[in-house]
């Protein structure tokens, strides 16, 4: 049996020695609920300890990449608080297992990208973008701390100056102003994706992969080095956020489709 076949909501395809991993909940944008994170806790160590893959894609099925977290798992972890224990160790094995990750990974992003989602995308090595993609964390907009990830990824990209209005707003940004800034590598048209996107892991497969390998494990360090002092705080605060009467008034005006009203509770 497979290592990808107990996987739900993930899918995993070969092409030759390119492994391409899908979310897999496109008729809800591939939004991320229990059972996607926890997949997602251990997909990048199996892609890690597959002897058969040298390149990892990551991309998501139909429209979306990612749309961050799903509006009814957000409700249940509201309703049973002691749920986000398990979702925080599973964040510390996604964001670590990710940048552990000692092969290329390279994010096709196929559409928007949003809070969990946008940090998915980020903290690939490379990511080349639809030019119908938006991205953004918009956290805050639902009442809570980007702290599982994007709060440490986006100023480390963009400086803090731009990161800091991007996920104190929530705001969505095109692909290309997300080029522009240097948040994402490259912007292509959609029917331009798959050769972009296929054509540079090919070419990387056919490189030292030793030296590339060993490459991308240098230049992360600092990154690691950032998140192990400081991804436990972002958790904890997050964690609080989850309890707040501002998260439950996001998630009621989600299902009742209209604008939230704060009240900084």
């Amino acid at each position: 049996m497979s290592r990808y076949d107990t996987y739900e909501t993930i899918k995993a395809e070969r092409r030759g020695r390119i492994l391409t991993i899908s979310l897999n909940r496109p008729d809800e944008l591939n939004a991320v609920n229990a059972q996607l994170h926890r997949e997602l806790s251990r997909i990048f160590r199996d892609a890690r300890d597959d002897s058969e893959a040298d390149i990892v894609v990551l991309t998501g099925e139909g429209r979306a990449f990612c749309a961050g977290g799903d509006i009814d798992w957000m409700q249940s972890t509201i309703d049973r608080p002691e749920e986000f224990e398990a979702t925080g160790r599973e964040a510390k094995d996604i964001v670590f297992s990710q940048l552990d990750l000692d092969k290329p990974l390279i994010c096709r992003l196929n559409g928007h990208a949003t809070g969990l989602g946008a940090s998915l995308a980020l903290l690939c090595d490379i990511v080349i973008a639809s030019d119908r993609a938006k991205i953004g964390d918009p956290h805050v907009s639902v009442g809570l701390v980007a702290g599982d990830g994007g709060a440490f990824i986006w100023p480390q990209l963009v400086g803090y100056a731009k990161a800091k209005h991007y996920l104190l707003t929530g705001d969505l940004m095109s692909a290309t102003e997300a080029e522009r800034l240097g948040l994402v590598t490259k912007v292509v048209s959609p029917d331009e994706l798959d050769a972009e996107v296929y054509g540079l892991a090919e070419r990387l497969a056919g490189g030292a992969l030793k030296a590339i390998n060993w490459t991308k494990i240098t230049a992360n360090l600092p990154l690691k080095a950032l998140f192990h002092a400081h991804f436990d705080a972002g958790l904890a605060y997050e964690t609080m956020s989850n309890l707040t009467a501002d998260h439950q008034e996001a998630v009621n005006a989600f299902r009742e489709k209209r604008k939230p009203v704060f009240t900084g509770r």
